[in-house]
């Protein structure tokens, strides 16, 4: 067997494999001596079949086998004999070959690019946090307290009205018969809560202490209780207690109410639920900083293969067009050279067919850089032997599941029988322990920031190509081209069953 490179052009190589007729021969021997030890063929006694005869009938056969595991055993001299790191895989080639003479095949490959390393110490990266703002606390303190009112006898007797908390008890009835969880016995419910189905709390206001009154109403046609939807009910209900609500407090017994120390202490709390809420957009931006830093750094070339699936992305994301003719027609996955104009007929356009050449530059702008980015995120991992463990797999797929409630063990079992789904929740995984390595590494200072700067949208004045691109921009930042997260698809939710029929869906 003769390797030799014969093509070096940037990040492609191609190689010459030559297969002497000898050697497939040997190797043709070889498989059909396996046959033989094996096959069982009417007359012959197990492993004693004549190897002319196991050549007659599966002469073919070992001679594709063969044919194969020298064309293997080629790449592998030719991969491993130059020390090549593969950017995608390679594609074999017979060129010539005819049985008793020699098999010429090509192969040819793309290979890592260089990546010179940065000097994580000396990236500087701005972390930014929100300080809470005094008046988004205040209002969220006047809102809770508006919430937690405290309710307190009536001054002087008078009729129930909105807003008041009427301690009662019901009995529920369709066509006069009363039906399986209509009915309760010192039930507190606020009149205006919208707690109950409609109609029954309005049926209530005037009433006073000690009335019974039926209240008719009719369950909503949507209710989740089928046997109720739709039907007309009549509730017999008897108000045996009108409270009133108290004016709101914003002080330290309110906080205790809510299980704080002290007034401060709820402050504190609101203030770290605020800026919880604003946990992922600040992730989201302190990676795009991480991002900027790194694609600041030194140029490399880009595999084309990879480039090309990128460019095709994020131009598709910029031609809704486009996008739309690629779903319709997704079954046509045959390949296209996309270097030439495409005007065949088939139904399959290009993904930037009619875009300008603005557009067209800036998708491959952003194409190559989410390339470069994923290499270079790929690259710092293996270099810091940064891995994602089972541990860490396991923890996403159980919060995967947990977003499913009720339907759990689908979602886990999705991922059980589903092992690229599986190799695909662990790309963001890698991606985030290494963006998190390098914030460790790296010079980091912290910026205050306001809520308008974190959201702000720079696009408004941008043309609709513009704000594709831009989105896809966005997209590069904080998704690199690491495998993308596989979401179980989710089952329509079942409907809980009603504790009490007369409570509000």
């Amino acid at each position: 067997m003769n390797v030799s490179e014969t093509k070096s052009d940037g990040l492609l190589r191609e190689y010459k494999i030559v297969i002497t007729a000898d050697e497939i021969e040997t190797e043709v021997t070889k498989k059909l001596q396996e046959i033989a030890a094996t096959v069982k063929m009417p007359g012959f006694r197990p492993g004693k079949v004549p190897l002319s005869v196991v050549k007659t009938r599966f002469g073919d056969q070992a001679r594709g086998e063969a044919i194969k595991t020298a064309l293997d055993e080629g790449a592998r001299q030719a991969i491993e004999g130059n020390d090549l790191k593969l950017a995608s895989q390679p594609k074999v080639d017979i060129k010539s070959y005819e049985e008793n003479k020699d098999l010429e095949a090509s192969l040819a490959c793309e290979v890592m690019p260089a990546i010179t390393m940065p000097d994580l110490a000396k990236l500087a990266i701005e972390k930014p946090r929100i300080e809470s703002d005094s008046k988004e606390i205040d209002d969220a303190l006047s809102r809770i307290a508006d919430e937690n009112r405290p309710t307190v006898a009536l001054a002087k007797p008078r009729a129930a009205k909105l807003g008041d908390v009427v301690t009662i008890d019901f009995v529920g009835r369709i066509d006069g018969e009363a039906f399986e969880g209509g009915a309760a016995e010192g039930h507190a419910l606020e009149l205006g809560s919208n707690s109950f189905i409609p109609g029954f709390e309005d049926g209530l206001v005037g009433a006073k202490t000690d009335e019974t009154r039926d209240v008719p109403v009719t369950f909503p046609e949507e209710y989740q209780a089928a046997h109720l939807a739709g039907k007309l009910a009549v509730f017999e209900v008897t108000v045996k207690d009108i409270q009133e609500k108290a004016d709101a407090s914003i002080d330290d017994e309110l906080a205790k109410r809510l299980g704080f120390d002290d007034l401060d202490g709820l402050k504190d709390a609101i203030g770290q639920q605020i800026n919880g809420q604003h946990a992922t957009a600040l992730r989201q931006l302190v990676k795009k900083n991480v991002l900027d830093a790194l694609a600041d750094g030194e140029a490399f070339d880009v595999p084309p293969s990879l480039f090309q699936q990128e460019y095709e992305s994020v131009a598709r994301a910029m031609n809704p067009n486009a996008s739309e003719a690629h779903h319709h027609d997704h079954d046509h996955d045959h390949d296209h050279d996309h270097d030439h104009d495409h005007d065949h007929d088939h139904h399959h356009p290009a993904a930037d067919e009619g875009m300008s050449k603005a557009d067209k530059d800036e998708a491959q702008k952003i194409a190559t850089r989410r390339v470069r980015l994923g290499l270079l995120i790929a690259e710092i991992g293996r270099v810091n032997n940064i891995d994602v463990t089972e541990e860490d797999t396991r923890k996403a797929v159980f919060e995967e599941a947990r977003r499913y409630p009720g339907q759990e063990q689908m979602v886990l079992e999705y991922f059980q029988k589903n092992p690229q789904a599986m190799q695909q929740i662990a790309g963001p995984i890698f991606e985030d322990k290494v963006i998190d390595f390098i914030l460790e590494m790296a010079k980091v200072s912290e910026v205050v920031i306001n809520k308008d700067t974190l959201y702000q949208a720079d696009e408004s004045d941008a043309a609709p190509a513009k704000k594709a691109a831009k989105k896809s921009a966005k997209k590069a930042d904080s998704k690199t081209p690491a495998a993308k997260k596989a979401a179980a698809k989710k089952p329509a939710a079942k409907k809980p069953a009603a504790k009490k029929a007369a409570a509000k869906k």
